[in-house]
């Protein structure tokens, strides 16, 4: 059998341990099969479709920026990816049509929401912190897991006032006032940027005071393993989760789509993922 190949498309890449997780389930799963990153410019996102449709990839990973931007060159959108307007998966189907799934609404319900549901937490008042890629993905998961009073806040209001006109039942609250929504949420998920190795942080100042002893904090991010905003509200009490999680369940999930197998999240490979983000 000729050898499969997959990639993770996106700008930048060298953050990205998808390449890690699928070579690892590959190799466990003794399937004769590579994953790459092909970083790009958005002007070449017709050319790797393109390989697809000839069969020189059987299936991509999309990550940011192009999670909305891949929509117009695919055939169909199906499951969260029409819910969301997201897109994280393609692959070929049946007919020789591209077809665009997301994987990240799974992620964020198998990574931290199901868990929440039962253990009963109190979840009434969540905030999403960004407006960009994974965000709508974020909203279908809580609309998803029965947590329907959704807050966006984001440095460009204007894409908060978008993600409103298709989700009708959230709320946006402008930039300045994040400390007080931080302060009056249950859960804060941050899809943002902010706290990426080598990147910008954060710039609040948050003390023990201002923040309920129950509030649940994720952020998306999983390189560096603690962002300081996570460090910061471990010191002063908070429940708080990076972003390895969500990358490990929507992972399984396009691993699944692709190959047809469930692939165990197992000790060694949350290790070895782990190693590589301390290196």
């Amino acid at each position: 059998m000729s050898k499969k190949f997959f990639a993770i498309i996106g700008k930048p890449l060298s953050h990205s341990l998808s390449p890690d997780l699928h070579n690892y389930w590959f190799e466990k799963y003794k399937l004769n099969a590579n994953y790459k990153p092909i970083e790009i410019e958005e002007s070449q996102i017709q050319d790797v479709l393109e390989k697809i449709k000839h069969k020189n990839i059987s299936g991509i990973n999309i990550t940011l920026p192009y999670k909305k931007k891949i929509i117009p060159y695919l055939d169909r959108l199906i499951n969260d990816a029409e819910k969301t307007s997201s897109v994280n998966t393609v692959y070929l189907d049946a007919e020789n049509k591209l077809i665009g799934d997301n994987t990240d609404v799974y992620g964020m319900q198998a990574g931290y929401l199901k868990n929440f549901m039962d253990k009963n937490f109190n979840i009434k008042k969540s905030l999403v912190i960004g407006a960009g890629g994974v965000a709508p993905s974020i909203i279908v998961a809580l609309q998803k897991s029965n947590i329907s009073d959704i807050t966006i806040i984001n440095r460009t209001f204007d894409k908060s006032i978008f993600l409103k006109n298709k989700f009708k039942s959230i709320k946006v609250s402008k930039w300045e006032n994040l400390l007080s929504e931080i302060v009056n949420a249950d859960l804060v998920i941050n899809a943002t940027s902010l706290g990426l190795k080598g990147g910008k942080e954060f710039n609040l100042d948050i003390g023990p005071k201002d923040i309920k002893k129950s509030l649940i904090f994720i952020d998306t991010i999983y390189n560096p393993k603690e962002t300081k905003m996570i460090k910061k509200l471990k010191q002063i009490g908070v429940k708080t989760f990076n972003g390895l999680e969500m990358f490990l369940y929507q992972g399984q999930k396009s691993f699944y789509l692709w190959n047809k197998i469930n692939p165990e999240i197992d000790d060694t490979l949350v290790e070895t993922l782990e190693k590589k983000i301390n290196d």
